[in-house]
């Protein structure tokens, strides 16, 4: 099992770039996961990496990118049974 970081984003999320935004955040922070939609509308992304740079994403994830509204932010460590080596969109 792999510690990872486990978010769920609420908010105006949907046919913002979100995905690409996550992405691209991701992958200047040098950490693995992915991201993607759920059918409720919100958000799903796993992060895998140094902590310190967890943290940073955790702040990012918050602002979101320019067109968004991110209302809520759910996070919590879990064990995850797959280690990413990049990130990717799903």
């Amino acid at each position: 099992m792999i510690r990872s970081y486990h978010c769920v984003v609420t908010g105006k999320v949907q046919g913002v770039f979100f995905n690409a935004w996550v992405n691209d955040q991701a992958a200047s922070l040098g950490l693995a996961g992915w991201v993607r939609n759920l059918d409720n509308g919100k958000k799903e992304v796993l992060l895998q990496g140094d902590e310190t740079k967890i943290a940073e994403m955790r702040t990012r994830l918050l602002v979101g990118p320019p067109l968004s509204q991110v209302s809520d932010l759910k996070c919590e460590w879990i064990d995850y049974d797959t280690e990413h080596k990049e990130f990717a969109i799903r």
